[in-house]
């Protein structure tokens, strides 16, 4: 078949390469100039997530404030902010967070298995390390914390809980005083260079006949009974009016997988999914002290903040800023581009102090989409020949290798192996049932 990728993400990239090694013939269309260049560029490093990892669940946004949660929330009389965050909130309870949890974990272990075999058959460095390291600051969110660890036992999946005092022993960087409720220990989790594996996937790609069209944008899908097809303007000129400016594309099948940018094509189409765009933030500074550089990733379990070392930086990832949609397709204000980073900054300064020169940090924002159930929107549409990727939020880029392998087992006709509640889980047309 012939297919058209929409976006050069991670998502975009994974999903190519699973649509190529299955026989299709790919065109990829990227507004940017190259691939991984929107928030694939900023991801925070890890590979997977965990169940202490993911962006809904017994401590996701348990407070309201900033300070306390990592999420810059100002809802104000916005009630579809209000109305998003209390979708998610109804996951915090246990039994329904094991349940959502066990929906997403076939998607982890094939992303997992995905994961190993592109790194093995393409032989890739990028920059992956094992070993994170998460901390808790307060006895009350260690608490709330058990059903996760709860699931782990449940899920035979390795880890060690630690006290404070075996947390600095384990990890020099990280000071037992003043003291913190303790920390767990993923040994096998692992974290990497998102952009970099990106580019050398891309690189294969190439080698093996995928087409990439770049400083494109898809004004429009098109779709009926026989073919698909996108309408291409230059980057920036979206309203081209002229026919001519006008390049169309058919195709058999249209994946789109462009993160954020999925929403309006989709809504072009009457398909409105009820994702939020989530601007999430990073810092990248050098280091300060080599003695007080972590060898572990530390992440901030309460915060969803993550601090990775590679080689002479470190990468601080995290918050994530939550509005209305109107605001969120304008420029950052300000004041809470501020009070982010200044969340990523704190972090730094409470658990590696002295690790990095946050004051000659290079800044960097983009937007994700979290979906209200917590879960990414994988698989068919309502037209057969469109089939979407993304939504995964901040947590673990390697689910979008794994649902590159849904989307394409669909392609195939082939997903029978796959557990008919995950894939109903996943499906678009979950939010209107």
């Amino acid at each position: 078949m012939d297919v058209i990728v929409i976006g050069g993400g991670i998502s975009g990239v994974a999903t190519a390469y699973q649509l190529r090694a299955a026989g299709h013939r790919v065109c990829v269309i990227e507004r940017h100039a190259t691939v991984a260049q929107g928030a694939t560029y900023g991801d925070g490093g890890a590979l997977l997530p965990s169940p202490l990892d993911v962006w809904f669940g017994p401590t996701f946004m348990r407070q309201r404030q900033p300070r306390d949660s990592g999420i810059v929330y100002k809802p104000g009389f916005n009630g579809g902010v209000r109305r998003f965050v209390k979708q998610l909130g109804t996951l915090r309870e246990p039994d329904a967070f094991a349940a959502q949890y066990a929906r997403l974990r076939p998607l982890i272990d094939a992303s997992r298995d995905m994961l190993a075999d592109i790194e093995a058959r393409l032989e890739l460095e990028f920059e992956q390390k094992p070993g994170i390291l998460h901390v808790v600051r307060d006895p009350r969110d260690w608490e709330a914390m058990q059903p996760a660890l709860d699931l782990l036992r449940t899920l035979d999946q390795p880890y060690r809980t630690l006290s404070a005092d075996e947390c600095a022993a384990l990890e020099p960087s990280v000071p037992a005083e003043p003291g913190f409720a303790g920390g767990v220990l993923l040994e096998t989790e692992r974290t990497g260079n998102c952009p970099l594996f990106a580019k050398l996937v891309k690189q294969t790609l190439d080698e093996h006949g995928v087409q990439f069209r770049f400083g494109a944008d898809v004004a429009a899908i098109r779709v009926d009974t026989g073919r698909a097809a996108v309408e291409l303007v230059p980057t920036g000129d979206r309203h081209a009016s002229n026919a001519r400016e006008v390049d169309v594309i058919s195709a058999d099948a249209i994946v789109v997988a462009a993160g954020a940018g999925s929403l309006p094509l989709l809504d072009r189409l009457g398909w409105r999914l009820p994702l939020h765009p989530v601007r999430v933030h990073t810092l990248t500074a050098p280091v300060a002290y080599e003695e007080h550089a972590p060898h572990l990733s530390v992440v901030d379990s309460i915060k969803r903040i993550s601090i990775t070392r590679t080689h002479q930086r470190l990468r601080v990832g995290g918050a994530g800023v939550l509005q209305s949609l109107p605001d969120t397709a304008k420029p950052l204000a300000e004041p809470l581009s501020e009070a982010a980073l200044a969340l990523l900054g704190q972090a730094v300064h409470d658990w590696v102090p002295g690790a990095a020169r946050i004051s000659a940090a290079l800044s960097w924002q983009g937007t994700q989409l979290l979906s209200p159930d917590g879960l990414p929107v994988v698989g068919p549409t309502p037209h057969p020949r469109v089939f979407v990727n993304f939504g995964h939020g901040p947590a673990g880029w390697g689910l979008a290798c794994g649902s590159a392998k849904v989307v394409t087992d669909y392609l195939g006709g082939d997903v029978q192996h796959w557990p008919a509640d995950t894939l109903a889980a996943l499906r678009a047309g979950r939010f209107t049932t």
